[in-house]
């Protein structure tokens, strides 16, 4: 492996984060927790903003997991 082929990996890795946690946290703010929750305006939206990071984050780190290891199946043939 090269070095450009590690930045390519390393580059599609952030982006792939930074998608999930979008994802996830869009998706979470139509849950409206901060109603369900009693909590102070501004605990309420750290909340969701880390609950966004931590799911957008399993989330990535699962598909990039599975494309990684379908990747390598190759190896079984060979």
């Amino acid at each position: 492996m090269n070095m450009r082929s590690i930045g390519i990996q390393a580059l599609i890795t952030l982006v792939t984060y930074f998608i999930c946690i979008i994802i996830s946290f869009w998706s979470i703010q139509e849950l409206h927790i901060e109603k369900r929750i009693p909590m102070r305006p501004y605990q309420g939206k750290l909340f969701i903003v880390l609950i966004s990071i931590a799911l957008g984050y399993l989330v990535s780190s699962f598909f990039l997991s599975f494309i990684d290891n379908v990747r390598n199946l190759i190896f079984i043939i060979k």
